[in-house]
């Protein structure tokens, strides 16, 4: 009787390891199966998964990259003297109030030119920037948005911060807003820088009719075809080669899908890296800037 008891528990305790041991291979093949590879900040692999996004809410998910902090150096320290603009607040349509650097034309106009910050936000730099075009094409109002609500970064994990908890609703509520505070006769013009770059080409989709002309810095560009028809005026980019952030391969599949929208496009490509027309980022490209600086003004006075 005491043999059998014996043959008993070291069969029940065979019978245990085995099912501990099958339960063990069994997680081990279900970790396997369901883990998904991580793709490495823009790699090739990770263009179709960003593409399954909204663009607007991509150019969010951008933030959560530490890939694409890389790409942007703490700007240098500048302070803007003799404004000509002062900071406005205007409703917008979730119900709060939104504000933006506005220099108002000296003649009544209704040329507005949009302008959109980077991803550090409304500083000094983009206000310069405001001042720079507000001279140079002489009657147009423009409205330099702040997308971050007051908050202003200056090294990029504080960017990442603001720039991830920029929601798209209120971001486009923002830019809906200042259309409506431009008015329905206004004649919309856009333009933007990495983050505003894409932004730039959202605020022209949102200004539908009223949109005559869209600039955009090395931004994430829209991808959804069917939104690329809706578009209302030419396009004009400016990219870099060496751009991580935006690399060639994402400027060709957009030179692709705005011909097959039928949407005049004309991009402009340099040997230079993401930022390369802020001259507060090390990777500052003067030659660059320059060029593209003056294809913006002859693009926007075309169309003014």
């Amino acid at each position: 009787m005491e043999n059998v008891n014996k043959t008993n528990k070291k069969e029940n305790m065979k019978k245990a390891f085995l099912l501990v041991l099958a339960s063990v291979v069994t997680a081990a093949l279900l970790s396997y199966t369901f883990k998904s590879k991580a793709h490495s900040f823009l790699a090739p692999e990770g263009y179709i998964a960003c593409y399954n996004h909204a663009t607007k809410d991509q150019i969010e998910l951008d933030a959560n990259t530490p890939g694409f902090a890389k790409l942007h150096l703490a700007p240098a320290y500048f302070k803007l003297t003799k404004e000509t603009g002062k900071m406005i607040g205007y409703p917008s349509p979730d119900g709060m109030d939104a504000h933006a650097y506005f220099i108002k034309s000296k003649k009544k106009t209704n040329k507005w030119l949009i302008v959109i910050q980077e991803w550090w936000g409304l500083n000094d730099y983009i206000k310069r920037e405001a001042e720079t075009y507000a001279t140079e094409l002489g009657e147009v109002n423009v409205i330099a948005l702040d997308m971050y609500d007051g908050k202003v970064a200056t090294t990029p994990d504080s960017a990442m911060v603001y720039m991830k908890n920029a929601k798209s609703e209120r971001l486009e509520s923002i830019v809906k807003g200042a259309i409506t505070y431009a008015g329905d006769k206004a004649k919309i013009y856009t333009i933007g820088w990495c983050f505003g770059g894409g932004w730039s080409l959202q605020s022209t989709l949102l200004a539908g009719t009223q949109a005559a002309g869209c600039v955009m810095y090395y931004g994430r560009p829209e991808t959804d075809i069917s939104r690329l028809k809706t578009i209302n005026c030419d396009v004009i980019g400016f990219f870099g080669n060496q751009d991580k952030g935006i690399p060639p391969p994402i400027v060709d599949a957009f030179e692709k899908n705005m011909k097959e929208a039928e949407k005049q496009l004309t991009v402009y490509r340099y040997a230079a890296n993401h930022g390369f027309a802020n001259p507060s980022n090390p990777a500052y490209n003067k030659e660059a800037t320059e060029d593209a600086h003056a294809k913006t003004v002859a693009f926007l006075k075309a169309r003014m």
